[in-house]
């Protein structure tokens, strides 16, 4: 039987639909409790910092209810010490290869009966300025781009229900357009 992180994108659609919910209160301090049994999980890694990104990390915007979290990690740490920290933890390894290396992705709360509790992402990549925090700053900063958002990802989930891939690609140019300016902003 396969585990959630060996399904195809098709069957993954057709188990885990997107749903878009309105703001959970709860959401950043069940990040910050996942981010202590992660930080305790890392305890013999060097030099790494973890960051609550995406829709769940902005205050008042409805979201996919998954947190997502970016992992740094620096170059001399090994694929291998990141999923004996974070596979005991109960989480899938997904190998990313189009994702920044180290191409690795970690889910929980995926089960092949579907949802099981809260669902985290864990994204895993080497040091570097990374355009998911620039987003969430910006959405934070400023409410009525989070609306155009939220109104622009209630779209796309209900037009892309069962296809994870291309409510994503849908996101894809206003998430681009809004890190670049974002980026320009601090300059």
């Amino acid at each position: 039987m396969k585990d959630p992180g060996q399904l195809s994108n098709q069957e993954l659609g057709k188990l885990f639909p997107v749903a878009i919910v309105d703001y959970c209160p709860g959401w950043p301090l069940s990040y910050l409790h996942e981010k202590r049994k992660i930080v305790a999980a890392f305890s013999a890694i060097p030099n790494f910092r973890i960051d609550h990104i995406g829709s769940t990390a902005i205050p008042g915007l409805a979201a996919k209810p998954t947190i997502d979290m970016l992992i740094q990690i620096g170059m001399e740490v090994k694929p291998e010490t990141i999923k004996d920290a974070l596979i005991p933890l109960h989480y899938h390894y997904i190998h990313k290869p189009d994702s920044p290396p180290p191409h690795m992705m970690f889910a929980k709360g995926y089960t092949m009966q579907g949802f099981n509790g809260q669902a985290f992402h864990a994204h895993v990549r080497y040091w570097g300025d990374w355009d998911e925090l620039l987003f969430r700053n910006y959405l934070i900063m400023h409410p009525d781009t989070a609306r155009e958002y939220e109104i622009l990802k209630r779209k796309l989930a209900k037009q892309f229900r069962n296809d994870r891939e291309a409510y994503t690609d849908g996101k894809t140019a206003f998430v681009a357009c809004i890190s670049q300016l974002a980026r320009e902003n601090l300059q």
